[in-house]
């Protein structure tokens, strides 16, 4: 998504700024075109030449003749979107009130003038983070259109966001947005059925590809519930869970609010009447009963016939005209929007091939999850908007 677009990234004086050339790196990783704005500052911190190395193009350290602001962020400028990374408080400050007494504050207010995308990602102490005047300053720059790459509070620091989430809001603020103002669920990886108290039934899903749809939508603008066992995503409104049953459970709570479910997860479809104490080892041999799960698309739909659904058909099935027919047994019984149908043998991988299956058309992707998360976006937004 980021190739050839261009990112001016603007630093200012926080220790944060050791790691601009990581994150100047990753966006050239992602084919993007990198450009460095810097404080007098910040220099103290970094050197001009760590960043000019870093992005491969000349840095700008003050305003010239040159007009270097107008060049940069103008009208007609050369940036697609300026980050501020890191941002101080004292930067952040200077934003809300226009103030340019500095090359990045200077660029900041031609951005807002010339409607150019702005991301901000703050790095401060946490009691600067909670100074009114801060608080007050973020949300007028917010009522501007610029976007946070929210920071990590701990230790007593609001540290600068991880680099993965300065590159998601940076994404989002340049995308057209279709599935902005709605609200999308996903659920993701697999869940665990417990045997006894230390012992669980499971399966080999990793979650990539449903983390990747759920970054994929949020990019496109929507607030996504991610409904998983895996750890908190810092711009999701993430609920963790373990069972089958919790995962219905929540996703029945969210979905009274909500405008789309994508279930990517592998939720079991069997599970055993959980013991109270712990099997003994060494015993030889140990059978258990299953009992079929409740089905979440089946359970949602029942209880919200209008939500637009999508969902997931994993199979290891050779024969491809097998898969297309068993996923439109369920797109047709389910009532779904689409069906994405994938490889079990794809499970933990980080590039996937999968079909999107409607009645009279079938599409077929291939890339890394990341990527597949997005076109899946894409194919929902399409769904939404005609609701």
């Amino acid at each position: 998504m980021l190739k050839g677009v261009n990112v001016a990234i603007g630093i200012t004086g926080s220790i944060a700024a050791v790691k601009v050339v990581e994150l100047a790196h990753e966006f050239k990783r992602r084919g993007a075109n990198v450009r460095g704005i810097i404080t007098s500052n910040a220099t103290k911190i970094i050197h001009p030449w760590a960043v000019e190395f870093a992005t491969g193009n000349s840095v700008v350290t003050g305003i010239t003749g040159k007009v270097e602001h107008i060049e940069l962020c103008g009208k007609d400028g050369w940036a697609d979107v300026l980050l501020i990374a890191p941002a101080t408080a004292n930067t952040i400050g200077k934003m809300a009130a226009a103030i340019d007494d500095t090359c990045v504050t200077t660029c900041v207010t031609t951005a807002i003038g010339s409607d150019i995308p702005i991301v901000v990602a703050p790095a401060m102490h946490e009691p600067m983070a909670n100074h009114p005047g801060i608080i007050e300053a973020r949300e007028r720059l917010e009522s501007w259109g610029v976007g946070f790459a929210d920071p990590v509070v701990e230790e007593g620091k609001a540290k600068m966001a991880e680099i993965e989430t300065i590159v998601v809001e940076v994404e989002r603020a340049i995308d057209l947005k279709p599935l902005e103002g709605r609200h999308i669920i996903v659920t993701s990886g697999a869940t665990n059925e417990k045997i006894d108290p230390v012992r669980v039934i499971t399966n080999l899903s990793s979650g990539k590809t449903g983390e990747g749809i759920a970054r994929g939508c949020y990019i496109k603008g929507a607030r996504v519930s991610l409904v998983h066992k895996g750890e908190d995503v810092p711009y999701l409104d993430t609920h963790r869970v373990q069972s089958a049953k919790e995962m219905i459970d929540r996703v029945v709570d969210l979905s009274h609010e909500a405008d789309g479910l994508i279930s990517a997860a592998a939720i079991a479809d069997y599970g055993a009447d959980p013991l109270e104490q712990k099997l003994r080892s060494g015993i030889e041999n140990v059978q258990l009963e299953l009992h079929q799960k409740p089905k979440l698309l089946d359970t949602i739909r029942k209880k919200f016939p209008n939500l637009v659904m999508v969902g997931f058909k994993v199979e290891v099935e050779e024969n491809q005209k097998m898969v297309v027919e068993r996923s439109k047994e369920l797109l047709e019984r389910v009532g779904l929007a689409f069906v994405v149908a994938n490889d079990a043998r794809v499970m933990g991988l980080e590039d996937t091939k999968v079909k999107i299956i409607r009645m009279k058309k079938t599409l077929e992707l291939e890339g890394s999850k990341r990527e597949i998360g997005l076109k899946i976006a894409e194919e929902i937004s399409k769904e939404i908007k005609t609701k």
